[in-house]
């Protein structure tokens, strides 16, 4: 029997702080178990809990005295090696004008399906982890999800809130009737205009070497690069059981580009991008 899994990612960050908060349940077909995971700039914490505790409804995720939303996050921890407590209030969301998935989000049996339910939004509050405060006042947030049964053996997956936007980019080797293709989903918030790039759109990946990826569609190009990681260790599924080991940069320093008909959108070197790089370059 397949096993399966559903889980949000949301991210709050500030100016000198990052917070993410991954609650999820999985299934493997013999065990339901639910969990969360906190991760900061330079630490991460998997919580376990019964699968009794955890609900889900569409704007909501309750496991135990925890709660994910639209309206934000309340989170109530306490184990021999972890504490936390605080809540974080959301503004409005800033949602993708339609399925980041496109006409894939129609076809069964993916492996992966993603989501993206805000790319957007302000973040003020406060959370407490082990003693030590994570203030969010006049910060952002970002807010996606990701079903199925596995990551994708390969990928790439970055995201960015930037003044006068946001971006969230992911290549992917996406197993599907017994081939293997390149997939990209990415979408690009600019000066109030929203560009999507991905694989239904007619994107393709034209470089990856040296934690850097290129892509071009049409008239569009993208390039992320990560130049310096941050990593902390995190689990993901494998046919829904949380035995994968991957490693995120909630908070690192990387390059971004954006181009339209060889005119330059923006171009930039933050240290406050997220990033997954788990590709054999």
């Amino acid at each position: 029997m397949y096993g399966s899994f559903y889980g949000w990612y949301l991210k709050c960050q500030s100016d000198t702080q990052t917070l993410a908060v991954i609650p999820a349940v999985h299934n493997t077909g013999r065990k339901r178990t639910c969990s969360i995971q906190i991760i900061t700039d330079n630490n991460a914490w998997t919580v376990t809990f019964t699968a009794d505790v955890f609900q889900r409804t569409k704007r909501n995720i309750f496991i135990g005295e925890n709660q994910f939303g639209k309206d934000g996050i309340h989170l109530a921890i306490h184990t021999s090696q972890l504490t936390i407590k605080g809540k974080l209030e959301f503004g409005s969301l800033c949602p993708l004008k339609y399925d980041i998935m496109g006409p894939f989000a129609l076809v069964p049996f993916m492996e992966c399906r993603h989501s993206v339910w805000s790319m957007r939004h302000s973040v003020r509050g406060n959370v407490y982890i082990n003693g030590e405060k994570y203030s969010f006042h006049n910060a952002w947030g970002y807010w996606e999800g990701d079903q199925g049964r596995s990551f994708p053996k390969e990928y790439i997956w970055t995201q960015c809130c930037f003044s006068g936007g946001a971006l969230m980019l992911s290549v992917a080797d996406i197993p599907m009737a017994g081939i293997h293709f390149t997939g990209v989903i990415g979408a690009i918030l600019w000066q109030g205009k929203e560009y999507r790039i991905a694989t239904y759109l007619g994107a393709k990946v034209v470089q990856i070497q040296n934690n850097m990826v290129r892509v071009i569609q049409g008239n569009l190009e993208l390039e992320v690069q990560l130049l310096e990681a941050s990593e902390c260790l995190l689990k993901a599924p494998a046919k829904g059981d949380m035995v994968r080991t991957i490693h995120e940069s909630a908070s690192c320093r990387a390059f971004y580009r954006f181009c339209k008909k060889d005119c330059t959108l923006f171009a930039f070197e933050t240290d406050r991008a997220s990033f997954e790089f788990e590709y054999l370059s």
